[in-house]
Order: C-alpha cells, then structure tokens, then sequence
C-alpha cells in the first residue's frame, strides 16, 4: 500500500490519539455514572472519586480539542478514495457512523462542560479551572447530565459499530482498510 491510499500521518495520530481518550473517557465516565457519586465516595473514597471526576472533564475537553483538530486535518489533507471501492450500503453505514462520531464527540464534551457549569461544578482541565459557559441552573444541569449519559452510550454504540466494521475489513474481506490508518 502507498502513502496516497492512506489517511495523512497527523490524521492518522489523532485518530489514535482519540480513540486512546475515548475509551479512557467512556470508562471513567461509565464508572461515575454507575455508582454516582455517593457510591464513587463509599467505595473509593474522597480523592479518588475527585481524581476520577477530574480526569473525566479532562479528557472531554481533550477530546474537544482533538476533534477539532481532526476537522483541520480533513479539510487540509485529501482522504484516500477507497480501493476496491465500498458496496453501496457499506459507503453508507460507513459514512453515517463517521459523521455521527464526529458530531458526537463534538456535541459531548459542550454538554459535559455545560451541565457541569450549571450543576455549580468546577469545569477542570487537570488541576485548573475553566469558566463556565453558562451560570447555574440546577434543573438544566439535570437535563444536560441525561443527554450527556444517553449521548455516551451511543458513542459507545457508535464506536463498536466502527471497531466492527474495521475488523470485518481486516479479517473477512482482507482489503487493506486498516492499513489506511495504521500509525506505521
């Protein structure tokens, strides 16, 4: 495989680079929305579930950040057309649940941020504080905390559909699709 059938080096890295904070970020979020806090506190005690908290709003606003560099880099990079090219439906779903990743890591770390600001939260990148994108608001932090629990279990939906399609490119049709973003 040459270098023009794969996705540009810096888009390659933070594709990896988000998928490594996703699923750091999916797992402490998981872990807080399955206790809560009170339980986070009983079983893990006070600085662990701060610490968990922390690196939780950390990694949304890395992925923010991330994403949005990943925008650049498809505007600035071409994306290698697929060969042999894709059967239709699988360009489709292909590209729906692209797009849908895309927009979803977006829209999640906003929400985050925002209903942490209106809950009265500090919004933490590691051990600063950043301002709030609105004032509180005790029942819209409410609202935005459930979309933002129902927006993560799509992007985890959202995410084994890609790691699915990505092993049956790999191991049934054998067509090189991993290599267009493999980092070497």
């Amino acid at each position: 495989m040459s270098d023009h059938d794969r996705y540009a080096y810096p888009h390659r890295v933070l594709h990896w680079a988000v998928a490594l904070v996703v699923v750091l970020s999916l797992a402490s979020g998981l872990t807080l929305g399955f206790l809560g806090f009170e339980g986070a506190m009983e079983r893990l005690g006070g600085t662990l579930t701060d610490l968990l908290y922390m690196f939780h709003k950390t990694f949304g606003v890395i992925i923010l950040v991330l994403m949005t560099a990943r925008i650049f880099t498809r505007w600035l990079f071409v994306v290698p057309i697929h060969e042999p090219p894709l059967h239709p439906f699988q360009r489709l779903l292909s590209t729906s649940v692209h797009h849908l990743l895309y927009l979803a890591l977006i829209v999640q770390p906003v929400l985050g941020w925002t209903a942490t600001a209106t809950g009265g939260f500090p919004v933490q990148f590691f051990h600063w504080n950043l301002p709030g994108l609105i004032g509180e608001n005790e029942a819209l932090s409410e609202q935005l905390y459930l979309l933002h629990g129902w927006l993560a279990w799509s992007i985890l939906g959202l995410v084994v559909l890609h790691i699915a399609g990505a092993l049956f490119h790999w191991l049934v049709k054998q067509d090189g699709v991993m290599k267009r973003m493999s980092l070497f």
